[in-house]
């Protein structure tokens, strides 16, 4: 029996549930755009973290290690959906509008609207890099994708999110 196992210890993903809880759905909630999802992918997060802690040699859990869990929940939210529109979608064409300056002050709610109304490949990449932060190399790890296809996937996401930006300030 180990000590995880005996009844007075307390379950270390219950002990940092109410902790972490705000925090990794404060994480995804913007990232997704969407509450239902946020909290769906919340869920799968903790699972995550309970099937982890049954292991043999199970992780520390940590509040990082948690957040760390949810982008990897949100990419594979993002392969989905974008599997899904790949599958009844028409291809998109070009890349217009790269050499245009972006403005150099955003409103938050628009561009994060914005942001939704883009494809899944787009968003998770432009969500990855700016937002969480990460370098092109990473991003294009998590995507499973080369450094070259995630640097021009980058570019074209960063002109759909210029056009729908634009298009939705009236301009």
């Amino acid at each position: 029996m180990s000590a995880r196992d005996k009844p007075d210890e307390v379950d270390p993903v219950v002990a940092i549930y109410p902790r972490a809880l705000p925090q990794v759905h404060g994480y995804l909630l913007p990232r997704c755009g969407s509450a239902s999802v946020a909290e769906d992918l919340t869920a799968e997060t903790f699972m995550a973290a309970v099937t982890a802690n049954r292991r043999e040699n199970p992780p520390v859990l940590t509040v990082a290690w948690l957040i760390g869990v949810a982008r990897h929940k949100l990419v594979d939210h993002w392969r989905r959906v974008g599997r899904e529109e790949r599958g009844v979608a028409v291809a998109e064409g070009g890349c217009d509008g790269v050499d245009d300056p972006w403005p150099s002050h955003l409103d938050t709610e628009a561009a994060y609207a914005a942001l939704a109304k883009l494809s899944a490949p787009h968003r998770s990449a432009l969500t990855l890099r700016y937002l969480d932060g990460l370098p092109v190399a990473e991003v294009a790890a998590m995507l499973g994708r080369s450094v070259h296809a995630t640097e021009t996937l980058l570019m074209r996401a960063k002109a759909a999110l210029r056009r729908v930006y634009r298009e939705g300030e009236g301009s």
